[in-house]
């Protein structure tokens, strides 16, 4: 019999992939959800969404472009890691993931070229060009120069280029250095961990997505408490420490997650560095 009959599932509840159908909104990450929206739909110009490693940046960046996949005036790209060696590096590949081809190739010739192609997508084709950057800790103070500079194409009444930044909160007391960068973001928000009511939800829901009905519940009541104390609310964590919690009652011929099988599983050294990161 397979893992997910077993369990009386359809597909994996707890993958550590960033898909928007497992997406759990919780009141932060509802809030920053729709601020975003707001922000892209009015061409707003700079947004950022911080919070640390687990707090579920990268599936909310997922699920803001499942928000817009609809609508034809509305155009993406997204850098899920902007590590690059130089300036020219940045620029040639945003040039490339805009579609631009300068005629020259130089730092100056690609700036001309994207503010070329911004004018023409943003004004001429109305189109609201987006680009979203994860992981955007990894971003050099160069390439916030850059980012910078292209936020500065706009007409009298919006920005030609929508920025939205997800980062790890060292990203911040960087950026309030930068003076010129920082007065541009025109929404910020933080993300914090889930609560333990949050922590309940967000499993329960994932659960259900992932198409299970049982009348039993799969985790009782005390594994729940102690799994929201073990991972203080990380979704990340979460979701690593309750597919362990699954896999263990399948090897054992269990029916439920109880108290005992979490703590089996967060007293073993692998589990507690899986859940540190």
């Amino acid at each position: 019999m397979s893992y997910y009959a077993v369990l009386d599932l359809k597909r994996e509840p707890f993958s550590t992939s960033p898909d928007p159908a497992f997406f759990y909104e919780s009141s932060a990450h509802r809030t920053a959800l729709h601020r975003l929206e707001i922000a892209i739909r009015l061409r707003r110009g700079l947004s950022m969404i911080l919070g640390d490693v687990g707090t579920g940046k990268t599936t909310l960046c997922r699920a803001l472009l499942q928000k817009f996949q609809e609508e034809e005036n509305f155009v993406f790209h997204i850098i899920l890691d902007p590590s690059h060696k130089s300036e020219f590096q940045f620029l040639s590949s945003l040039s490339k993931m805009f579609g631009v081809k300068p005629t020259f190739r130089s730092t100056l010739d690609y700036r001309d070229a994207i503010e070329k192609h911004l004018f023409k997508m943003g004004v001429e084709k109305n189109k609201t060009i987006t680009l979203l950057i994860d992981e955007g800790q990894k971003l050099t103070p160069t390439f916030l120069e850059i980012l910078r500079t292209l936020l500065n194409y706009e007409t009298n009444e919006y920005k030609l280029l929508q920025l939205v930044i997800f980062s790890q909160m060292e990203l911040l007391p960087r950026i309030e250095r930068i003076k010129n960068f920082y007065d541009r973001v025109t929404t910020k928000y933080i993300i914090n961990p889930l609560d333990e009511r949050e922590t309940r939800e967000m499993i329960e829901f994932r659960l259900n997505r992932a198409g299970f009905n049982g009348t039993t519940p799969l985790f009782t009541d005390g594994a729940l408490r102690l799994i929201y104390e073990y991972t203080q609310g990380y979704p990340r964590r979460i979701g690593v420490l309750c597919h362990n919690a699954l896999e263990t009652i399948v090897m054992n011929s269990k029916s439920v997650v109880d108290e005992e099988i979490v703590w089996s599983l967060f007293d073993t050294s692998e589990m507690a560095m899986s859940l540190q990161g």
